[in-house]
């Protein structure tokens, strides 16, 4: 029992208010901010949140917010990945899109039962996607160069090899045809849609996606690995003083984050287009930054983010239909990310202070007992 009145007492639930509060206050500033934006733009916000409100009560719009969450959610959480370790990668971009073409390019050259097909399409997206990662890594550890910069090079880099291979080696094209497309994969390499429902899809890859967020929390939060990941990437020195190699962590927690990022695009190739074409969905990498901080890089939060964004961009055509410009969505998304990472930095700012002020007073009546 008195145990149990110990705990209860310390119980900071001033800091739990502040926690609970901080995600009421960034939505409720967000919207402010955006509908001041829409007013001077000439835009009614009434009308623009009215036409969004709509689209939440249609089936069709959560089946199409979630096909376009699950490439986000994969993206996020692989740029998640690099900033427990202190990381930024950018590269998410760059990784995924090579990835794609590498999983066509061996997707195509061989016969194997559906399973083992699609197996094998998933591993080879992931090695592509570590394998391109371990360049900024192997950058960063032996010539300390910015993984930011590395990364960033690397993304036009591959932009403009893809194009070529694509152009020289891989597209189709035939008569009547706008858009050329390398060889469709074949059927037994496909993935098969969980929900389909006249033109709105929901891949079967949403379940690699709920399994890449199991295995995040797992590694990050439930391993030794994991610890040894967050401890790098809070303080190097201590970590090396503790007997953790940072490079060796940096050049792993690159190549995860590689790996996870090579998977951002199967969606597409996989269970939507079969091939790779000039009209893929291109950006994801970019996106997931934004998700990634939308959802303080918690499985949870990015679920959120995810659908959040994947809701918003599923009714931008719709905007467009009430003579509202469409890229107003991309401002809501901007300014969400914005006043997130603001509302939590003053949330946490606002905690530490009330530990340092209730760790003082702590210490001040222990030594007024024992004087």
């Amino acid at each position: 029992m008195k145990t149990a009145s110990i705990t209860r007492r310390n119980v900071n639930w001033g800091n739990i208010a502040i926690s609970l509060a901080a995600p009421l206050v960034a939505l409720l500033v967000a919207t402010g901010l955006t509908s001041a934006l829409m007013a001077i733009s000439g835009i009614d916000p009434a009308d623009a949140f009215s036409t969004l409100g709509s689209r939440m009560s249609e089936r069709t719009a959560w089946i199409d917010a979630t096909q376009r969450a699950v490439p986000l959610y994969i993206s996020a959480i692989a740029v998640a990945i690099g900033f427990k370790m202190n990381l930024f990668n950018i590269g998410v971009e760059g990784q995924y899109r090579v990835a794609m073409l590498t999983v066509v390019a061996v997707g195509t050259s061989v016969e194997l039962p559906p399973v083992l097909h699609v197996t094998l399409c998933i591993v080879a997206a992931m090695a592509a996607g570590a394998l391109w990662a371990t360049i900024p890594a192997l950058l960063k550890v032996y010539r300390g160069v910015s993984e930011v910069i590395s990364t960033i090079m690397l993304n036009y880099i591959a932009t403009g090899v893809l194009a070529f291979l694509f152009a020289e080696v891989f597209a189709i094209r035939e008569e009547g045809r706008l858009n050329p497309k390398s060889e469709e994969l074949p059927k037994s390499a496909w993935m098969p849609n969980l929900v389909s429902e006249n033109l709105h899809n929901i891949s079967g890859f949403i379940f690699v996606a709920a399994a890449l967020g199991v295995a995040y929390y797992v590694l990050v939060w439930k391993s030794r690995f994991g610890f040894r990941l967050r401890a790098s990437g809070t303080n190097p020195t201590a970590a090396r003083t503790a007997g953790i190699d940072p490079k060796r962590m940096v050049v792993s927690a690159m190549l995860l984050s590689g790996a996870v990022a090579g998977l951002v695009g199967m969606p597409q190739v996989l269970g939507d287009k079969h091939a790779y074409s000039s009209d893929l969905q291109l950006g994801l990498g970019f996106s997931g930054i934004a998700v990634a901080l939308l959802g303080r890089n918690s499985p949870v939060g990015i679920i959120a983010a995810a659908m959040t964004f994947g809701f918003l961009d599923s009714a931008a055509p719709f905007l467009d239909l009430e003579s509202i410009p469409k890229e107003i969505v991309v401002i809501m998304q901007g300014v969400l990310v914005l006043t997130v990472v603001v509302v939590y930095e003053i949330a946490r700012r606002v905690k530490e202070r009330r530990t340092q002020e209730r760790a003082s007073r702590s210490l001040d009546a222990a030594l007024a007992v024992a004087s």
